[in-house]
Parts: C-alpha cells; sequence; structure tokens
C-alpha cells in the first residue's frame, strides 16, 4: 500500500449558500413576527369592544379614521405632511438613544423650534428659500443649544438627562408663554384678540407643496426622510456611529479606547435637540399647524415622535412607517365626529398599539435572561 492510499480524506464542509441564510434569517423571523400580529390584533380587537360599549360602531370608526387618513382626497398627502416631523423626531432620539441617553425633552425642544421658525419668518424680509433655510437653521441652533444645557449638566454636574431635558421642556413652554406676550417676540402687533397669538406667518416662509397623485404634499417630507437616510448610514456606517454604539454599549471600555463621553454623548443630545427643532420648523411650515405661533402649536408632536422612536427600537428605517402609523391616527381623527365617538379614541388607539408593540421585545428579553439559568442547570 502506498502513503497516499493511507492518508484519510477529510471531507469539505460548504458554507451555506447566501439563499439558504436568507431563507433560515425569514425562518428565525417568523415566531416574532407572529407574535407581532397577534399583539396587534389582539390591541384593534380590545380597541373595537371598547368602542362598542361605548355606544359607538367599530366598523364605522375604523372607516372614519381609514377616510381621514387615506382615502378622501387629499388625505394622505395631510398624513405624509404630518408624518415628517414626527419622524425627523424620532430620527434625532435615536441619534441620542445609540449614545445610551435617553432625551424626552423633545415637545420643548419642537417647541423652540416653532417659536424660533415664527420669529425669524415673520421678520426676515428675504426671498422664500432664504427665509425658510435661515428660519429652519435658526430652531436648530435654538433647540440644539436647549438640549446642550442638559448635556452640560450631564457631564459636569452628574445630572441624569432624563431628569434635565423633561424639566427644561416645562420651561421651554413658559418662555414661550412669556414670549406670546411681548410685540417684540412672537405676539402679533394688531393682536385685539383675547387669546394671544403670533404674527401670521406670511407666505415667503411656508414650506412649498408638490402634487402627488391629485394629493398636496410639504417637501418637508422629502426633508425628513433625507434627514432620517442620513443618520441611519452616519450611525452604521461612520466612525462617528460606531463611536455612538460603542458609548452605549458599554461607556466603561469606550473610554478607555478613547472615546470621550462628553464630546461624543454631549454632541449626541445636541443633534437630538437640533432634530426636534428642525421638526418644529417642519410643524410650523407645512401647513399643519396653522398659519401662526400659539402656545399649544407644538400639539403633542414631541412626545408623538419620542414614542416612533421607541416602537421603531431605535432604528431609523423602521421609524418611517411608524411615523405614518401615527400621523394616519392624527389626520383620522377628524372624522370621528361623524362616526358620534370622542376624537380621543385615537389617543387610547395609540396607547393600545405601544402596548402591543412592545409585548415581543419583552417576551424576547424574558426569553434571554432564561437561557443562563437553564444552561446552568
Amino acid at each position: 500500500m502506498t502513503a497516499a492510499a493511507n492518508v484519510t480524506e477529510t471531507p469539505v464542509v460548504r458554507a451555506p449558500s447566501a439563499a439558504a441564510q436568507r431563507l433560515r434569517t425569514v425562518f428565525r423571523s417568523l415566531p416574532v413576527l407572529a407574535q407581532y400580529l397577534i399583539s396587534i390584533a389582539v390591541a384593534l380587537t380590545l380597541c373595537g369592544i371598547l368602542v362598542e360599549v361605548t355606544g359607538g360602531s367599530a366598523s364605522k370608526v375604523m372607516s372614519a379614521l381609514l377616510d381621514g387618513s387615506v382615502r378622501s382626497p387629499g388625505a394622505w398627502g395631510l398624513t405624509l405632511s404630518t408624518a415628517a416631523p414626527l419622524l425627523v423626531v424620532a430620527a434625532g432620539t435615536i441619534v441620542a438613544a445609540k449614545a445610551g441617553l435617553s432625551n424626552i425633552g423633545q415637545e420643548g425642544q419642537l417647541l423652540l423650534g416653532c417659536a424660533a421658525t415664527a420669529f425669524i419668518g415673520t421678520r426676515a424680509d428675504l426671498p422664500a428659500p432664504m427665509v425658510i433655510v435661515l428660519s429652519f437653521l435658526g430652531a436648530m441652533v435654538l433647540s440644539g443649544m436647549w438640549a446642550g444645557l442638559a448635556a452640560l449638566m450631564k457631564f459636569t454636574r452628574k445630572v441624569p438627562e432624563v431628569m434635565s431635558t423633561l424639566l427644561l421642556g416645562f420651561v421651554a413652554a413658559q418662555l414661550t408663554t412669556f414670549g406670546l406676550t411681548r410685540k417684540w417676540l412672537l405676539l402679533a402687533t394688531n393682536n385685539t384678540s383675547r387669546v394671544n397669538n403670533g404674527e401670521p406667518l406670511p407666505d415667503r416662509a411656508k414650506m412649498p407643496t408638490f402634487t402627488l397623485f391629485g394629493n398636496e404634499v410639504s417637501w418637508g417630507v422629502i426633508i425628513a426622510l433625507v434627514v432620517t437616510i442620513l443618520i441611519s448610514f452616519v450611525l452604521r456606517r461612520t466612525t462617528i456611529g460606531f463611536r455612538l454604539r460603542a458609548l452605549g454599549h458599554n461607556s466603561r471600555t469606550a473610554r478607555r479606547a478613547g472615546v470621550s463621553a462628553a464630546i461624543v454623548g454631549g454632541g449626541a443630545l445636541v443633534v437630538s435637540g437640533a432634530a426636534a427643532g428642525l421638526a418644529g420648523g417642519l410643524w410650523m411650515t407645512g401647513g399643519s399647524a396653522g398659519d401662526r405661533f400659539t402656545t399649544n402649536v407644538s400639539s403633542n408632536i414631541g412626545w408623538q415622535g419620542l414614542l416612533v422612536a421607541l416602537l421603531a427600537r431605535d432604528r431609523a428605517s423602521l421609524a418611517i412607517p411608524m411615523a405614518f402609523v401615527f400621523a394616519a391616527l392624527r389626520t383620522g381623527s377628524s372624522f370621528l365626529a361623524a362616526t358620534g365617538v370622542d376624537r380621543r379614541i385615537t389617543d387610547v388607539v395609540q396607547a393600545m398599539l405601544v402596548l402591543a408593540l412592545l409585548v415581543p421585545p419583552a417576551i424576547a428579553s424574558v426569553q434571554r435572561r432564561r437561557r443562563p439559568r437553564g444552561g446552568s442547570a
């Protein structure tokens, strides 16, 4: 026998093909998808039961929501325009979350963005594009600086950003209310009503629209998509995004690797606030909020944008459909009066959807905690 005959042939192990890997990934995601579908179905069923118990018709309410959000003429154009600021708020929230920070003061930051947009838009005697760009820059700078206060307190005095951003939101509301008492700030010069309102925005300060399949859509939708895609790219494909993710995953290890928590984390909070300010500019100039600044102009856009980011699980790409769903609930609620049901039922629907979409992550978290115990046994 030759030496070659004594050599045992080792079997060749072939790596699975790309198609097989994709198929395996799809099968692994099916249980999670089923959990989401079941949770949403249960939430909608409970909402339907609630509507029926309160004397309404669940089918009529659902039809009215669809009519107001997508089916009636021009409805989905308004829904898209409403989704734009929600999406920008969510994208900025995701930036801070990737760094392990929680910015929950978006409502106040967005309100300041609206105020800056209204102030510049009613006073800058410039061509339309320059007025809009200048007002957006002013909104981003003001709101970014406001979030920067929370970052300063976080990294110099160890004040939790959850508390500081939230409380600064209340301060922002008081400041804008004060601004509506002074004509040199936000109050209209010819205001004669008992309620203080701002000066109407001139046409040059309003966001232009384009027609898409018979619907008027604000250019703010394009801006929101560009901002979201850019943030997603930066977080996934750049060194800055890697540093943010490293800081959020393990701040101690990130510091040892040379990542400055104050610079990177503080910058993430500033960017998050600037995004909320830009969202305020889009909301103020998009037409959905009216034509002037008021005390309640923000209309919970900041809070809902925070929920969009939460339900997107800090993924900028998933924030796009989530923002559309929340915008559809806002625009669809205007048609609920014809059904005899209070439009605040949409708040209940939003709350139920939030709870439903949080169930699968909660199940996954419980399963992860149980795995080590099972392995040790």
